[in-house]
């Protein structure tokens, strides 16, 4: 029986690889994609998520506007740096053709809230931008958390340092306020962090593979990931782009492929660590740990399943599905 989920999207270029994930998973069935900020603007995550999903042939995949900012703030402006890695318009300066349809009319908060009453334990929500979209269904209706099955986030970092500073990881320094909502709030919460997505490094000899399957999709998404892995090998020196939304997705498919460290977790919300993922002291003799924070990964299963995955969605494509493929040029 397939897992009902949700994609909460900041939709950059990882977000872009987490859709093709999600769709080339057979345990899972993708009922929608509720649009976040954070990479972009959510009006560009929505233009994104729309694009992407014509370009992989599946327009029956419904999109929702989200909250466009945190819940301190009136407004959000994407930062320099993730304009940066992502580029100005978030997937690489891949101008995939703006979708033939249009968002909902819904919101993100109530097509959540439905859901959630619709599925219950078999519903999984994803959310890999802020926390903003997510909380604020749980705190409209706060039956939710009881019905629903896990939230499953890419976010924080636990046993390392940050990606925005030496405390903070990026999608939680958007809403540390909400994050620490969601940590406090009693649904069941998996945590994957920079802990384990900074291990799970593609490098372009696997995105070639993309180009040779001869597809728009295969080619988009080759250019836009090589655009992710020049940064990460230059700013950060590594050996290639962490698969971050990615994971979160296979971990709500097959939760074996991390460890999980139970635990009662919070968020610094002032001074010099605001934003800081950490382990309540509070909670430490709590009998029921609030989330699951994933330490270890299975690095060689998750990249074998990432390429198969992946590579089943892209290497079809619209064409394949009956309908026409559109161009992606660059910007």
């Amino acid at each position: 029986m397939t897992k009902k989920i949700i994609l909460d999207l900041d939709t950059g270029i990882d977000d872009a690889l987490a859709i093709a994930y999600a769709l080339g998973s057979p345990e899972l069935d993708l009922i929608g994609i509720t649009a976040t900020y954070g990479n972009v603007t959510v009006g560009r995550s929505v233009r994104n998520s729309l694009a992407v999903l014509e370009l992989l042939g599946r327009t029956d995949v419904p999109v929702f506007a989200g909250v466009g900012h945190s819940l301190t703030t009136d407004s959000f402006t994407p930062s320099e740096l993730s304009a940066f890695i992502h580029g100005g318009n978030g997937i690489g300066e891949i101008e995939i053709p703006t979708a033939g349809r249009n968002v909902e009319q819904q919101t993100a908060t109530d097509f959540i809230i439905e859901s959630a009453h619709r599925y219950g334990e078999d519903l999984t929500c994803i959310p890999t931008g802020a926390a903003t979209n997510i909380v604020t269904a749980l705190e409209k209706d706060p039956t939710i958390k009881d019905a629903m099955g896990p939230i499953v986030m890419m976010g924080g970092a636990l046993t390392t340092e940050g990606n925005v500073n030496k405390w903070t990881e990026a999608n939680v320094s958007q809403d540390p306020e909400a994050t620490d909502r969601l940590f406090r709030s009693g649904a069941e919460v998996v945590m994957v962090g920079l802990d384990v997505t900074h291990q799970t490094l593609l490098t372009k000899a696997e995105t070639s593979t993309w180009r040779d399957f001869g597809t728009e999709a295969g080619r988009c998404y080759a250019d836009m990931t090589d655009y992710y892995i020049d940064f990460e090998t230059k700013a950060m020196d590594i050996a290639g782009c962490g698969l971050h939304d990615p994971l979160a997705v296979a971990v709500a498919a097959d939760r074996s492929l991390v460890t999980l460290l139970p635990i009662t977790m919070q968020v610094d919300l002032k001074g010099p660590t605001r934003g800081r993922t950490i382990g309540s002291l509070a909670g430490l003799s709590d009998p029921v740990k609030t989330v699951g924070v994933a330490v270890e990964v299975d690095v060689e299963r998750f990249l074998g399943e990432f390429m198969t995955r992946v590579g089943s969605v892209l290497s079809v494509g619209p064409e394949g599905r009956g309908g026409s493929a559109p161009g992606c040029p660059r910007a």
